[in-house]
């Protein structure tokens, strides 16, 4: 007998040809590969602040004492400065490493294997990836044309049996909002509805001032954007108060290491900062969609979050994507029917920008 399929019986089925979620390559996976230096590398592939943390965040982690005992399980501090920043109770907060282990949280407590959820495609993949960890069976309701929900398409889902319902606003890839109107007609159908704010500080819309009068109502966020903490994995969420109760039962204890937590407190000390980077990249975010479009080479669509979606007029992104790899600029393309045809840049610095377009010249 094989000795690496002997127990292969016991793993669950529906993992058992699962795909990967499609992560993008470190920077020193890249750098090897490309032969090019990590700091000579222009990374515009993971919506990453360019700017970085706030300089209290690397103050308070160099000075911590305590790192070898663990951090506190319920992250009181924080969940009680994120009471002030989000404006709701912070017993309906709760916190986890990265909005993915939110998704994780809301899967762990709502879906059963076989359960539908449904995903408004193009959209962000952990929503997908997370249901078929679970053996949740993924209802996909395509978008419109310009990336709007179908929002009658998705109350039929709905209606049909699903449980869950994910809506990323501003949606990520494509970066449009989802007006406040069609989630309150979503939010009728009575079924779990999550609505990702990951990238709302570059927009300024929410819909947390609806989840006290909806008990269906579940808003996600994260510091990885806006507050330059992706490496740090720190994200949160707010739940209608038995769902945040129940998810305090159930969640693994210590789920977010003392420096995630640390991090995520200093920056919500040192807002007036991060929000100058949040304006610096809001303004680069139009320049470089303007610079984008006069290459002649992609079609950018409007965003309200720290990157751009361009459609390639030609048919090549794939070639696109490779040639500036080929250059040290490091763009997301997506090898999926909906998106085969298009970039996914992520807002940098100016002189990002500039770099990207003169590359862009050359490989017209």
């Amino acid at each position: 007998m094989n000795p690496d399929a002997e127990f292969q019986n016991l793993i669950r089925p529906h993992l058992l040809n699962m795909k990967p979620y499609g992560y993008i390559a470190p920077l020193e996976v890249v750098s090897e590969d490309g032969g090019f230096p990590a700091g000579r590398l222009i990374k515009l592939d993971g919506n990453e602040n360019p700017y970085g943390c706030s300089p209290r965040v690397r103050k308070a982690l160099s000075e911590y004492p305590y790192y070898h005992i663990y951090p506190d399980s319920e992250q009181r501090e924080l969940r009680k400065a994120l009471q002030e920043y989000a404006g709701v109770p912070a017993e309906q907060i709760v916190v986890g490493s990265g909005s993915d282990e939110l998704i994780d949280f809301v899967m762990r407590l709502f879906v059963n294997p076989g359960d539908r959820v449904v995903n408004c495609v193009p959209t962000f993949g952990v929503y997908q990836f997370s249901t078929e960890s679970y053996g949740g069976q993924v209802v996909s309701v395509p978008r419109d044309g310009a990336f709007a929900i179908e929002v009658s398409a998705v109350k039929e889902a709905a209606r049909a049996g699903a449980k869950v319902v994910f809506i990323a606003s501003p949606n990520n890839p494509s970066g449009n909002t989802t007006s406040i109107e069609d989630v309150l007609e979503v939010l009728g159908s009575q079924v779990i509805v999550v609505v990702d704010e990951a990238y709302y500080e570059f927009c300024g819309q929410t819909v947390i001032p609806l989840v006290a009068g909806h008990p269906n109502l579940i808003v996600l966020r994260t510091f990885s954007k806006w507050a330059g903490l992706a490496g740090l994995r720190v994200g949160y969420g707010i739940f209608p108060r038995k769902f945040a109760e129940r998810l305090f039962r159930v969640k693994p204890p210590y789920n977010v290491n003392a420096a995630a937590q640390i991090a995520a407190i200093e920056s919500l000390k040192d807002l007036d900062y991060l929000r100058q980077t949040i304006r610096a990249i809001v303004s680069e975010r139009q320049r470089l969609g303007t610079e984008l479009a006069q290459t002649g080479l992609l079609q950018p669509w409007p965003s309200q979050a720290n990157f751009v979606l361009c459609s390639v007029l030609e048919g090549q992104a794939a070639r696109i994507h490779r040639e500036l790899r080929q250059r040290g600029i490091l763009v997301r393309y997506f090898d999926t029917p909906l998106l085969r045809d298009c970039l996914r840049i992520s807002v940098g610095k100016p002189e990002h920008t500039d770099a990207l377009v003169a590359a862009l010249s050359g490989i017209c």
